[in-house]
């Protein structure tokens, strides 16, 4: 049944509750979401640890992730120390889990609670879905080996004119919300490189045409707290934001911004950034037909002619 944050939300933006939402989304796998998971070697996830949100990612060989009974699943994965969730499941909480497949531009949300059994995690189900490849990169992975352990480039309150540069540059981010007493959720954003927009202690994206079950903005609806992860594809760095977010309605505004239906605000609280951070490089096939063009922003000529970089179909 959705909640009452997605059920502002809808409404907010035109939409009749009991046309859209969340109340279509049970916890049964299907034969071929099962599959699905038990092939990917990457899932993002998204949890509260220490009074905040943060947004990770979880690695292993395919099979890592096992859908083991009923609504039940098994990640065989370990968060390095430095990890901003490592230690949360310690005892159960709510997780939100999304397993991408950036190949292929298929993708499946888990919402839950997870708790640690040694070195694992095991995910009780509540939420099972797939979503559409709209605004997806494709890239194709391939394993490469770490040499070293994970290990903490810089923390902050606000970030680094890098970092600054990394998020205009990006072409994909995470983002992971909650809402008090009804779970948590990790999702994903994409767009040109440009769609997003930082200084030192502000983030800003839009919010483009998607399924109108509005999963992240109903939760933020309930509970500000957000935490969000960009990822480096090609040398396995991550960078992890968590601060306080806010949805701007202003259409003015979100007109400065092609393709937007309304912007989010992230006000950043703190930073991490990771390196050697995960054992995957990712080569990028193409952005998605979707994105709306970014002619303003910063890295948008990044795009243009870069190699890799042509727009190809989703189904």
């Amino acid at each position: 049944m959705h909640h009452s944050g997605e059920v502002a939300v809808q409404r907010r933006a035109g939409f009749p509750a009991v046309a859209h939402g969340s109340a279509r989304v049970g916890n049964a796998v299907p034969p071929r979401a099962e599959q699905f998971l038990h092939e990917q070697p990457m899932i993002v996830v998204a949890a509260m640890s220490d009074d905040a949100v943060w947004t990770t990612i979880l690695t292993g060989p395919p099979g890592f992730v096992r859908h083991v009974g009923d609504a039940v699943f098994r990640v065989d994965a370990t968060l390095p120390p430095v990890d901003p969730l490592a230690g949360a499941f310690g005892t159960p909480r709510p997780i939100g889990m999304l397993a991408i497949e950036p190949a292929t531009r298929r993708r499946m949300r888990i919402n839950g609670t997870a708790r640690a059994d040694g070195t694992a995690l095991v995910v009780e189900a509540d939420q099972v879905l797939s979503n559409c490849p709209k605004y997806l990169t494709a890239r194709h992975g391939e394993p490469a080996e770490l040499t070293s352990p994970a290990t903490v480039a810089r923390t902050g309150t606000t970030l680094s004119p890098e970092q600054v540069a990394w998020i205009g540059s990006a072409d994909t981010f995470f983002v992971g919300t909650r809402a008090p007493g009804l779970g948590a959720d990790a999702s994903h954003r994409g767009g040109d490189p440009g769609f997003v927009v930082a200084t030192p202690g502000r983030l800003t994206w839009p919010e483009y045409v998607g399924n109108s079950m509005y999963m992240t903005l109903g939760n933020l609806q309930l509970d500000p707290r957000a935490g969000l992860l960009f990822a480096d594809w090609e040398n396995g760095r991550t960078l992890h934001l968590t601060g306080t977010a806010t949805v701007d309605w202003d259409e003015a505004r979100a007109a400065r911004f092609p393709g937007a239906e309304r912007l989010v605000d992230l006000r950043i609280q703190h930073v991490v950034e990771l390196e050697h951070r995960f054992p995957l490089r990712w080569r990028l096939d193409g952005l998605s037909r979707y994105n709306p063009r970014i002619t303003d922003r910063p890295g948008a000529r990044a795009t243009a002619g870069a190699p890799g970089a042509a727009r190809t179909a989703e189904a």
